[in-house]
């Protein structure tokens, strides 16, 4: 019986412990990756500021060929918005938010099946080289204690996405190729 109590006290300080440690953890994260690429900033700024153009690169699409995707709006000018429903991949949308042709975009991220959102930018910086494309996602999960330890691994999680992404970005935007 002896062990039993103790078993019990130590699984409720357990407990205690992880709720205590989560609510100091951060809430906020952020993600972000770079590359060169060897075109003008106005040949990256088409492959971005399109959402259509996305599915040439971006990693989602690879994983479930078979995403129904949706588009509203006018490509590269704010509002402009896709939603998505992929039983691999998850639902979400993103909404252009603001714009800076051939320099920057900033969209919002949503996916409603995990109460999650997030802002997204794409910054395209003139070099001597070509274009510097900086890719960041930003959020906040609040008080959410499973959110909190997420924020842990987000940079894990979604970096290597981000990589895979901007080179295939790279690969795209330097061949030339602009795919409707």
């Amino acid at each position: 019986m002896k062990i039993l109590k103790y078993l019990v006290v130590g699984l409720i300080v357990l407990v205690v412990a992880i709720v205590i440690v989560g609510f100091t953890l951060p809430s906020e994260y952020s993600v972000s990756r770079e590359v060169h690429i060897k075109a003008e900033p106005e040949a990256v700024y088409n492959n971005i500021s399109d959402f259509k153009q996305w599915r040439h690169w971006g990693v989602w699409f690879e994983r479930d060929p078979e995403m129904k995707v949706t588009y509203k709006g006018t490509p590269g000018h704010a509002g402009h918005s896709s939603s998505w429903e992929s039983a691999s991949q998850g639902n979400g949308a993103m909404t252009l938010k603001e714009i800076e042709l051939n320099k920057f975009i900033e969209y919002d991220l949503i996916f409603p099946d995990i109460e999650m959102s997030s802002t997204g930018t794409i910054e395209l910086k003139n070099t001597d080289e070509g274009t510097k494309v900086v890719w960041t996602d930003r959020g906040d999960v609040g008080s959410d204690l499973v959110g909190r330890y997420f924020v842990l691994f987000i940079d894990d999680l979604l970096g290597p996405d981000f990589e895979a992404g901007l080179a295939k970005l790279k690969k795209l935007t330097e061949s030339g190729s602009n795919k409707s």
